[in-house]
């Protein structure tokens, strides 16, 4: 080998060695640069769908115009009967006998029980004894006093001890009459013994039975019977504020019951109270019905069908589309520029599945069929297509 030749290979080693890290250098750059461009592009594509994201999807349908039907307002009852008698005693005893159980039709003045009053009739019998010594002294008196009459015409007695002897005469038919009165007062007690219906009806409770203590007095949970007039029924209803102005006195309505599911019975408003109860936020109507084949129960419930206007600017949505706060009752609407913008709303008739409004809303407006959580007035949002 020359001399030269190993200082000359040394040079090119060098060379090549060089090349080569420029090379790796060259490739790890091409990796780094290619690293982050695809990073930039996948934080682009990321912030795209944040971006995307906020902006929800929403479904709209467009508000119709409500079908100008015949409306009405559906609300609970209590049947009452029309009539509706406590039949309490007025005198103490034992109950004899009952003549009518529960269920039982009565005529007014029909006899539904008998009641034993010893001591009353001992009372009665003190008074009459009274009585009789009292019209006995009265008599005796009449005829002295007639006797002193014919000696004060002929001069023997003067016309002092006349007028005694009338004054005397005169006590003694006061005395009369008053223990008469009370002997009348007795008898008509003891006529009290003999418990009768007060008017034509049924017998719907009855609290003793033979034997049975009974003490005067009308404190509730005492009577001995319950007399229901069920021919004709009162139905009382509570209508809540915003719906009086559509009850009037002598409207008729139809009533139905859960017990006879499919028939419906005429009744016609017969009262009103004018007021507001504190405590509803209603007033309460009465009602009246007949009842001639006894079909409803008293103290049933039933259903009120109050008739109501027409109301032809009525706008229907689904119920899903409103939304409660604060602020009462409100829908979202999508405008033209895909903004969601909210609006207050006053609801006209509630369906079930839809909404009848009476102001807010106008007729193809598109709504938001269920709102989103959290989306304000002005927020963008981006309709579904169907």
């Amino acid at each position: 080998m020359p001399p030269d030749a190993a200082p000359a290979s040394a040079p090119a080693s060098r060379r090549a060695i060089l090349v080569v890290l420029l090379l790796l250098a060259a490739g790890a750059a091409a990796v780094l640069i290619r690293g982050l461009d695809e990073r930039a592009d996948n934080a682009q594509r990321l912030q795209a769908r944040v971006d995307a994201a906020r902006v929800p999807v929403v479904s709209v349908v467009a508000a119709r115009q409500a079908a100008p039907v015949a409306a009405t307002l559906d609300l609970p009852g209590r049947l009452e009967a029309h009539s509706r008698a406590l039949i309490h005693a007025r005198v103490p005893g034992y109950l004899k006998r009952w003549h009518a159980d529960i269920g039982t039709p009565v005529r007014a003045g029909q006899l539904l029980a008998e009641i034993e009053t010893p001591e009353l009739d001992q009372q009665l019998a003190q008074a009459r004894a009274e009585m009789a010594s009292a019209q006995a002294n009265a008599a005796l008196s009449a005829a002295t006093a007639r006797r002193w009459e014919s000696l004060q015409a002929q001069n023997f007695i003067s016309s002092q001890a006349l007028e005694e002897k009338r004054g005397d005469l005169a006590v003694r038919q006061a005395q009369v009459a008053a223990l008469q009165a009370n002997v009348d007062r007795l008898e008509a007690l003891r006529g009290f013994g003999r418990v009768v219906a007060p008017f034509d009806g049924v017998v719907t409770a009855r609290s003793t039975d033979i034997g049975a203590l009974v003490n005067p007095g009308g404190a509730a949970g005492t009577e001995l019977f319950v007399v229901s007039d069920l021919r004709r029924l009162r139905l009382y209803a509570q209508v809540p504020q915003n719906q009086v102005a559509f009850v009037r006195r002598g409207d008729k309505v139809r009533v139905e019951v859960p017990e006879r599911p499919g028939q419906s019975y005429a009744a016609i408003v017969q009262a009103l109270a004018q007021a507001i109860g504190t405590a509803s936020g209603a007033m309460q109507v009465q009602l009246a019905l007949d009842n001639p084949a006894g079909e409803l129960l008293p103290g049933g419930f039933a259903t009120v069908r109050f008739p109501l206007p027409e109301r032809r600017e009525a706008v229907s949505v689904p119920a899903s589309a409103l939304v409660f706060g604060k602020d009462g009752p409100r829908v979202i609407v999508v405008d033209a520029d895909s903004k969601a913008r909210v609006r207050p709303v006053r609801i006209a008739r509630d369906l079930g599945a839809s909404v009848e409004l009476a102001s807010g809303l106008q007729a193809d407006e598109r709504v938001i069929e269920s709102p989103p959580e959290g989306i304000r007035d002005g927020d963008a949002v981006e309709v579904k297509t169907r």
